[in-house]
């Protein structure tokens, strides 16, 4: 799943070397662990409350646009939430208002309106927002500045493993162990209450620890970069404008297959999986990305970012062409492969395109965060080419965001350098 990049330059007040964080830095990646966890869970939250209110599949995408909507809506605000009241409060505030959230569906189960449930899902976001502008400069700061980068691989690889157990876990919660479940209980949407009120307990747990929990104060300071860039604006650096369209297009994307597998898998004609089975396999999904992560890491020790994201978009593309083209197997096997090619895609198109902005990069970065609201739009324009012709037919449009992500790793190093030119 898609992380937030902070360019953060900060201190911490006493000496890091003689203190000991290491509890804090577990209940930190424990965050890492947790958003992961709730976001890849609505993969499994889509079928249900689809079979529950009688949604097409248009309606369904509903609950993924108003999840990453809160991506776009809220990080600005969370930014400067964070540099007024400070970095821990700002996780405290994410972890409460995330909590909120998971409440909500409570009453939401209790009166049995969408609408409710998708207020509650927005609520949570925004939580999971305000967490993620907080948490990855703190787990930067838990520890010597030259382990920094190690903290935080370590959190996102805990964030993957969320991803990839979530909808194991959360088929199991939803759908039963078997599927199950009764005539009335699954007209119902009773099943919801349980795992989301764990969340809730759980984030309010972890609240009540970090409230006590002694953590670095992280001082923010500026220096005054004089470089060339500063007498230009970022709608003049073509590599970041276009890998704004990459990100939103590949965590769109991303998103949007995640969203159909479980009504996919259900298709007689590729597996005619039960909906727990088909939760079960979407954990094979995201657990390619985790597995990707590894060894893309080592990859671009030696092949260059721009050819590593145009060889990995051309054989999702591929995969994506089976998926609609062929049936069985075959189909089920190539759209759950693309996870594994997904993996180094958000971190590698992020630093292409904020490669060379200099004292521009942190307005850089804020644009690219902006872009994850992709994952809002283009599950929702799947949803309503599904709708029109058919769910198989409908991955053509992650199939088209590939295409775009394909032409960007071929052509940004040219966008690129005709950005220095302009700075020459």
């Amino acid at each position: 799943m898609s992380e937030i990049n902070t360019n953060q330059t900060f201190v911490t007040s006493g000496n890091t070397e003689n203190n000991n964080y290491r509890l804090p830095l577990i209940a930190m990646t424990t965050l890492f662990f947790l958003w992961g966890f709730i976001t890849v869970l609505n993969d499994v939250l889509i079928p249900r409350l689809k079979g529950v209110f009688d949604l097409n599949y248009t309606e369904a995408m509903l609950i993924q646009f108003c999840f990453f909507s809160a991506y776009f809506i809220i990080s600005l605000p969370a930014g400067y939430l964070v540099k007024r009241f400070g970095y821990k409060n700002g996780v405290l505030t994410g972890l409460i208002v995330a909590s909120i959230g998971c409440i909500m569906f409570y009453p939401a189960v209790v009166v049995h309106e969408y609408w409710i449930f998708l207020s509650a899902l927005f609520v949570l976001a925004s939580g999971i927002t305000v967490l993620q502008v907080s948490a990855n400069p703190y787990v930067a700061a838990l520890g010597h500045p030259r382990t920094a980068s190690s903290r935080l691989n370590l959190a996102q690889a805990l964030n993957s493993l969320g991803t990839t157990i979530g909808p194991i876990v959360g088929g199991f919660l939803l759908f039963g162990s078997a599927g199950t479940l009764t005539v009335e209980a699954a007209a119902s949407a009773e099943g919801v209450k349980v795992p989301y009120l764990i969340l809730a307990a759980a984030l309010l747990t972890i609240a009540v620890v970090f409230a006590f929990l002694k953590l670095p104060v992280i001082a923010e300071h500026t220096e005054a970069v004089d470089c060339k860039a500063k007498h230009h604006n970022l709608v003049e650096a073509p590599h970041l404008v276009m890998g704004v369209v990459a990100i939103f297009c590949y965590v769109g994307a991303e998103v949007a297959i995640g969203s159909f597998l479980v009504n996919y898998f259900a298709e007689p004609e590729i597996a005619g999986l039960e909906e727990h089975a088909a939760a079960k396999l979407i954990g094979y999904y995201w657990g390619g990305a985790m597995v990707g992560r590894f060894i893309g890491s080592a990859a671009l020790k030696t092949i260059a970012p721009s050819k590593a994201v145009a060889f990995n978009s051309v054989v999702i593309i591929l995969l994506l062409a089976l998926t609609i083209s062929t049936s069985g197997n075959i189909a089920m096997i190539a759209v759950l492969a693309i996870g594994l090619f997904n993996s180094i895609m958000f971190p590698t198109i992020f630093s292409m395109a904020i490669e060379g902005l200099s004292s521009l990069t942190s307005k850089g970065s804020g644009w690219l965060c902006l872009a994850i609201v992709g994952g809002a739009i283009v599950p929702l324009v799947q949803g309503v080419v599904a709708d029109k012709f058919h769910i198989q037919i409908s991955f053509i449009v992650p199939l088209l965001c590939y295409v775009y992500i394909a032409w960007y790793g071929l052509n940004v190093v040219k966008l690129a350098q005709k950005w220095q030119a302009k700075l020459n």
